[in-house]
């Protein structure tokens, strides 16, 4: 028999690569030397020696996968395997797989750990950190961070931006400022982030005049040319100020200066443009777009679709959904939740509803906010029997953990007789999402009618769940 050709760290850092299933490449890391033709390897066999790469490989893919418990396990290896000194990116990695995930403590403690792995910590998995706990919105932590952030480096541009943007976050402008005028004393020069995410907080706080000044200096000053970001945020600014006109004028200076256009500031003129009663000029935008070769995106048609249903110009919103559909641009939920909301508000929930009911052919998902709004509706025109049929898909697709949406419409389910509001409380009961709510509509209903249906209904509510005091 011929005898089988050991898998090399090489090779088993290939076939990671190839293994789009983090399940099946973490089987394949842990059993390198196992395949169907030896599923059982030599147990006195020398230890599998594992590559940096290979770790790195598997720990990436993990922590993408959001399989933490796993990417533990391999970590803890790692920590063991003596023979590796781990390079800080593989912890700047797992920091920022803990940050998107929203786990802060979990990234903390990586970060205090990195010594006993070998590594040395240095100011960028010190700015990795930084960074997820400004995602985070964990500010207090941020100021322990860097109260002693001297003991690993000296802060560099990078820090000190994600510190302004932290000031900004907060609306603390003024702390923000300090931020920027301690960088230039200890001699770190600003850069286009630095003045882009000032420039930002400043619009975001109506503080224009501040925002254009330091615009000019940038330019002047530190021959830092504005790029697309500043400018999106300076537009926006000026259109969230009602200065639609001024707003152009800056699009037209980032044409003459070439810098390379976003869609973002065409979404927002598009938008400010309905909100001024201007909303032939939005078609334009849309136009100029592609003239320069700006390709619009979902947001841009999102801009539209929103403008069009304010003006209740339902065809035309419809219009741009199949314009976005021929220019290959996915319509998203936001884009359906515009149209469903425009037509609830003006009472064409039939029309409504068969959008959301057309919305899985059209390959789009409804979310908890498309049936909420279908749901309310109908509700609105006191059609109870289709909203409990709404009702009833939202509890089956888990959208409904309580029946405090329903709760505004309680008064209205009690006058008169309506069967539909049966429909509805056994919907609800079916899962058990026992509240208060429930228990005001059905106590009201039993007063006033004396229906056997009703005690039923209270023997399923008392042997379910416990009463939930939310």
């Amino acid at each position: 028999m011929q005898k089988l050709k050991k898998v090399s760290p090489f090779r088993l850092n290939s076939l990671l690569r190839l293994q789009k299933d983090p399940k099946l490449a973490l089987n394949l890391f842990l059993n390198p030397e196992s395949d169907a033709q030896n599923p059982n390897p030599d147990p006195k066999a020398k230890p599998f020696r594992y590559s940096l790469l290979s770790y790195d490989l598997i720990i990436s893919k993990l922590g993408r996968a959001k399989m933490f418990s796993q990417m533990e396990t391999i970590v803890e290896k790692l920590k063991k395997d003596t023979r590796i000194n781990p390079e800080e990116i593989i912890f700047c990695n797992i920091i920022t797989f803990y940050g998107r995930a929203r786990l802060p403590q979990k990234a903390l403690q990586v970060f205090d750990e990195i010594p006993t792995y070998r590594c040395q910590r240095t100011i960028r998995s010190v700015n990795t950190l930084l960074n997820i706990l400004l995602r985070c919105r964990e500010f207090d932590k941020m100021v322990e961070v860097i109260s002693g952030i001297e003991k690993y480096a000296a802060p560099d541009a990078c820090t000190y931006n994600i510190m302004i943007n932290a000031c900004c976050t907060m609306s603390d402008l003024e702390r923000a400022w300090y931020v920027f005028d301690e960088m230039r004393r200890r001699g770190v020069e600003p850069n286009s982030v630095t003045f882009g995410t000032l420039i930002n907080g400043l619009c975001v706080n109506s503080e224009l005049e501040t925002a254009f000044g330091l615009k000019k200096r940038m330019e002047m000053d530190f021959k830092i040319k504005p790029n697309a970001r500043i400018y999106v945020a300076l537009i926006k600014g000026l259109c969230k100020g009602g200065h639609l006109s001024k707003a152009i004028k800056l699009k037209d200076e980032m044409l003459r200066k070439k810098v390379e256009l976003d869609p973002a500031v065409y979404s927002t003129l598009i938008s400010a443009s309905f909100k001024a009663g201007r909303k032939g000029e939005a078609s334009g935008f849309l136009e100029e777009m592609r003239r320069n070769e700006c390709k619009p995106d979902t947001v841009t048609y999102n801009a539209m679709i929103h403008g069009f249903c304010q003006e209740n110009e339902f065809d035309s919103a419809f219009a741009a959904l199949s314009e976005m559909e021929k220019e290959g641009i996915k319509p998203d939920v936001i884009s359906y939740n515009v149209i469903i909301g425009g037509l609830c508000r003006e009472r064409k929930v039939e029309e409504a509803n068969d959008l959301l009911q057309d919305m899985p052919r059209r390959k789009c998902a409804p979310d908890a906010v498309t049936y909420r709004t279908v749901f309310e509706g109908f509700c609105d025109l006191k059609q109870f029997k289709e909203a409990a049929s709404i009702l009833d898909e939202m509890i089956f697709k888990g959208y409904v953990r309580h029946s405090s949406s329903i709760s505004k419409y309680i008064d209205d389910l009690l006058e008169g007789e309506n069967e539909e509001v049966w429909g509805c409380l056994f919907s609800l009961v079916k899962r058990n999402p026992t509240d208060r709510c429930i228990w005001r509509l059905l106590t009201s209903l039993v007063r006033k009618n004396n229906r056997s249906d009703s005690y039923e209904l209270f023997d399923r509510l008392i042997n379910g769940d416990s009463l939930s005091v939310g």
